[in-house]
């Protein structure tokens, strides 16, 4: 050992990927520390003596690196700093840079001394599934004890505050073969594939090809698997029609072969300009080649989780590539071939391996006789059952070796061995994730112990060891078969391989504890959850047979890792309990994503002030000059009101109603949804889509027209116009066009395929105004136009089309706030003109323009509804008293079969009425609920709550909507209404039009 404490002497075959010529600095929790150029986090860490990465969820047990890459459920850490803070991000994945700034997670006040541990001292009441017992009793204690300790103790590491500075893309591309992993399968099906001019993206999670080739053993065509792996990366490299991602995790497989990948540009480069930090690649690929490899398995044994007790390719690739050793003197534990590769990498740079233990009775093969030669000792039957800690649990310093033979049960005679690193081999789990995605099937392998691909599909093939095939000949024969399969190319000249003959894996689930403690010890399966193999035998006890149900009552498999180490372990555990065999229990379910993957990956560019973008009318500037006060409506902002120096908003929406009720105003409606709707078919269709007929209104007339869904719920409602024989226009909420278009859409290519109709959306291609007031029809004339403005030319619910002080225009009578009103419609282009238009030939009458609350108020003075207040989802026409709008007569319409349930149909529903307070002046807070009786304390029966309430300058009294039960009887009867502390508001049950009932206003 040379150098910092676990740098190994540089070689060949030590530190292959760092550069020992560029020194950086770096920090892990405040701590200045050094590496090279090539290491990662995690590596570098470790080379300067520093085992500890993070603390367990749970217990806040102390963890180390356990895995080499994505596997990696310990080592979590948080990186950058501010806004750039990016939290979560697995250590041994983080590529170091000059000036990485990396804080571990879970832990108060640091890392060392962490108070959190003191949960392992009450570890016999915390088993799996507590939290559904203790936290339902008793229930006072949930707001004032349990939530707040919960939501404190949740989550891993911390969120970034502030805006994030970086950007993020996505990507649109298609390909013929995508081919994920780029180890020698990868490779090998990617240059097969591309042969014959298939278009190829080969996708990564890591920095550099190759995979585990640099550290998996044998030989291809007589050379290192690397230096072929590095020579086909730089011939598809060189390819035209081969894309090659590097640091990009394949994270999601979904239907016909769509699949996301995540790309990390600059993490790794943070002060690089005009690059995007992540990229989201979304790829619809003809094919997919799997070639995701395996991931090892650890073996849960006594205090597993301790720093310094990590998976045998963990401690050799840290080896190999980064020069790094996983301690001064090690065990290998291994039930399997691979881990001699390790012993053996480690004894010849100096590292001395105190003993291999295999679990396996019967070892016959080639690495292991070259172990004895190394004089390296090898016990045979043999395995770890618990391991001595230091101080603190920080790391180890040594191991119990005991006897090990299948389902002997605790054993009792053991050895002790002195080491501080355990490198522990529990066998091979094909990585399947991507292959279940989209209902991929397994199968199990009795020869492997672990789940594998069952039939492939045309769409989708596995290869290689992410199908269960592990050697070296083998992986590459099936990997070109593969991808000459789907190019279509010819056999070709295929690499020769050649791999030690690999002898059967001995599949062990756990190791019992030895000694007197063996009760008190914890055997981890699932690492960042801290599930152990008692908490999985207690979901048996405790009655769980569904695999999913386990899962679930345990958190095992749920963590960032998604079960990548412990997913077949914890099988074989259950299997062991419920005496069943591991295939008849099942498997759980693998989700996307594979990694986490960012916000802003998801994002993209739809942040900010592109996240939801806002929509603006043709009027907006002219708002924005007027001091308008905005209000979002759906994804549109709208003036409120338009306050005048020295008034509030209240004062301002006062007068602009009484400017609509006195003399004029104008209100921009732009935003309104506006539908084309044309074809032979659309009369028809409209019948089906609306309660109400449409194929009988004539041209040039207007219906007012109610939408149901298919349960018998309102879902919108709208005035709509037929322009011609087959065209009609149809007018829906401002929020819900684009919901009402795609809704048409649904029903006609879904299910009236038949129907030749087509819809088209024109909310933002027309500027739409309502002018409303008794000098309406006089203002319009004094502007000019060509259309007869008579109301025996142009009666209520009339349209017209022709020009306006020059300018195109459609006119509509419809009417949202009871007085005479016109809309009138011009192209978006148009628009701002006609409006200057009319307020400069409008001050005669003293116009003003008016805003959504005035609106609101008006309208409610009328008992007009409004979608999304008189309309919670639940609601019919019937209860709204809008009989007159469903038919009676149609065949069918959307909604009408669910009218007739009785339910629907019943006598107590909630109706809407009006209602007036018994204090004019008072005004009942919307929402409030209607209750039956006062009674002194919660909870009194709730009959209804009010809608929409307001206070009206025209009646000079509040005023409210409500709906409440059997509301229509309850006419001229009075509801008490408890607001808050001992406040009741009491009000008169009433008809819900308040204003003008007869509607002469709106009919001169």
């Amino acid at each position: 050992m040379t150098g910092k404490p676990y740098r190994v002497a540089l070689s060949p075959e030590s530190g292959r990927l760092i550069d020992p010529t560029r020194r950086l600095s770096f920090t892990f929790d405040g701590q200045r520390m050094t590496g090279f150029a090539g290491d990662t986090l995690a590596s570098a860490v470790l080379a300067n003596g520093q085992r500890l990465f993070g603390r367990s969820f749970k217990y806040h047990r102390p963890r180390g690196l356990l895995g080499l890459g994505s596997d990696e459920p310990n080592a979590l850490v948080g990186i950058g700093e501010g806004t750039r803070h990016e939290p979560n991000l697995r250590a041994t994945q983080v590529e170091l840079h000059d000036g990485l700034v990396a804080v571990s997670q879970n832990r108060w006040p640091d890392l060392r001394l962490d108070v959190g541990q003191l949960n392992q001292l009450a570890s016999r009441i915390l088993p799996a599934g507590f939290y559904y017992k203790t936290f339902m009793w008793p229930q006072s204690f949930w707001e004032k004890l349990y939530e707040p300790v919960i939501r404190r103790a949740a989550g891993l590491g911390r969120a970034p505050t502030g805006w994030d500075p970086d950007t993020y893309e996505h990507i649109n591309v298609h390909c013929d073969v995508l081919v994920v992993g780029a180890g020698a399968a990868g490779l090998a099906a990617a240059e097969a594939a591309a042969s014959r001019g298939a278009h190829v993206i080969l996708a990564d999670e890591n920095p550099r090809l190759g995979g585990l080739a640099d550290i998996g053993g044998g030989l291809i065509d007589g050379h290192a698997p690397i230096d072929w792996a590095r020579q086909t990366a730089a011939s598809l490299a060189a390819a035209t029609n081969v894309h090659i991602l590097t640091r990009t995790t394949v994270w999601g497989h979904f239907h016909d072969n769509f699949v996301g990948l995540f790309e990390r540009l600059g993490d790794q480069n943070p002060g690089l300009t005009g690059t995007p930090r992540h990229r989201l690649w979304k790829v619809r690929a003809r094919h997919v080649i799997l070639a995701t490899g395996a991931l090892e398995r650890p073996v849960p044994f006594a205090n597993n989780d301790r720093p310094g007790i990590m998976l045998s390719t963990a401690a050799r690739g840290l080896l190999h590539r980064y020069g790094v050793s996983p301690g001064s003197r090690g065990v290998v534990f291994t039930t399997n071939d691979d881990g001699y590769r390790t012993a053996l990498a480690l004894a010849k740079a100096g590292v001395p391996i105190a003993r291999v233990l295999d679990a396996r009775a019967e070892v016959d093969c080639e690495l292991a006789d070259l172990t004895r030669e190394a004089n390296i000792p090898v016990s045979r039957g043999m395995a770890v059952s618990n391991v001595a800690t230091s101080f603190g649990g920080l790391g180890i310093t040594g191991i119990t070796a005991v006897g090990y033979r299948p389902g002997q049960g605790r054993v009792t005679s053991h050895e002790q061995i002195a080491c501080d690193f355990v490198a522990v081999s529990g066998g091979w789990n094909p990585a399947v994730n991507l292959w279940s995605h989209n209902g991929g099937k397994l199968k199990y392998d009795e020869q492997l112990a672990t789940y594998r691909p069952d039939a492939h599909s045309a769409a989708m093939c596995a290869v290689g060891a992410a199908n269960g095939t592990f050697a070296l000949p083998d992986i590459l024969e099936e990997a070109y078969a593969a991808g000459e399969a789907l190019s279509g190319a010819p056999r070709r000249h295929r690499p020769r391989a050649h791999q030690r003959e690999i002898s059967p894996a001995e599949p062990v689930w756990f190791v019992p504890a030895t000694g007197k403690s063996n009760e008190g010890n914890k055997h981890f399966v699932d690492y960042q959850n801290d599930v152990t193999v008692a908490d999985l035998e207690l979901a048996v006890r405790e009655g769980y047979q569904s695999i999913e149900h386990v899962k679930r009552y345990t958190t095992w498999g749920m963590a960032t890792d998604q079960g990548k180490t412990s997913s077949v372990i914890g099988l074989g555990i259950v299997s062991g309990a419920i005496h069943k065999p591991v295939p008849q229990i099942g498997t759980t379910t693998y989700r996307p994503p594979y990694t986490p993957i960012s916000f802003g990956a998801m994002a993209g560019s739809h942040a900010k002030h592109l996240f939801i973008p806002v929509r603006r009318t043709p009027i907006n500037a002219w708002h924005v000059a007027n001091n308008a006060s905005f209000e979002p409506v759906g994804h549109w902002r709208r003036p409120y009101c338009y306050p005048r120096p020295g008034e509030d908003r209240h004062a301002a929406v006062n007068r602009e109603i009484l400017v609509v009720r006195e003399k004029l105003g104008l209100i921009d409606a732009s935003t309104l949804g506006k539908i084309e709707i044309k074809g032979p078919d659309a009369a028809a269709f409209l019948d089906r889509i609306y309660t109400n007929t449409f194929s009988t209104l004539k041209v040039g007339r207007a219906r007012y027209g109610l939408m149901m869904n298919e349960a018998g719920f309102l879902f919108d409602d709208g005035v709509t116009v037929r322009l011609g024989p087959d065209h009609f226009l149809m007018h829906t909420t401002s929020g819900g066009a684009d919901r009402v278009a795609a809704w048409l859409e649904e029903w006609l290519q879904t299910e009236w395929t038949q129907d030749k109709v087509y819809v088209t959306n024109v909310t933002e291609q027309w500027a739409q105004f309502a002018i409303a007031g008794a000098k309406a029809r006089a203002l319009l004339e004094k502007l000019g136009t060509d259309i007869d403005l008579s109301p025996e030319a142009l009666p209520f619910m009339g349209y017209a089309m022709g020009t306006l002080a020059g300018t195109p225009i459609r006119l509509f009578r419809i009417s949202f706030s009871g007085e005479l009103s016109f809309e009138v419609a011009t192209p978006a282009g148009f628009g701002r003109g006609l409006w200057d238009a009319i307020l400069t030939a409008g001050q005669e009458f003293g116009i003003g323009p008016y805003g959504t609350e005035a609106l609101h108020v008006l309208r409610a003075e009328k008992g007009f509804i409004a979608i999304g207040d008189e309309t919670d989802g639940t609601v019919t026409p019937l209860d709204l008293g809008l009989d007159w709008a469903v038919s009676k007569k149609k065949p069918d319409f959307l909604g009408k079969r669910a009218l007739e349930l009785s339910y629907l149909k019943a006598p107590h529903r909630k109706q809407l009425v009006g209602l007036l307070t018994e204090l004019p002046d008072e005004i009942l807070p919307d929402g409030a609920y209607a209750v039956e009786q006062i009674l002194p304390k919660p909870p009194m029966t709730m009959i209804g709550q009010v809608s929409s309430t307001y206070w009206s300058p025209t009646l000079k009294r509040s005023i409210a909507l409500a709906l409440i039960k059997d509301g229509r009887a309850r006419m001229g009867t009075t509801l008490s209404f408890p607001v808050g502390g001992d406040k009741v508001i009491r009000a008169k049950v009433v008809e819900p039009i308040f204003f003008d009932k007869e509607g002469t206003r709106q009919n001169v």
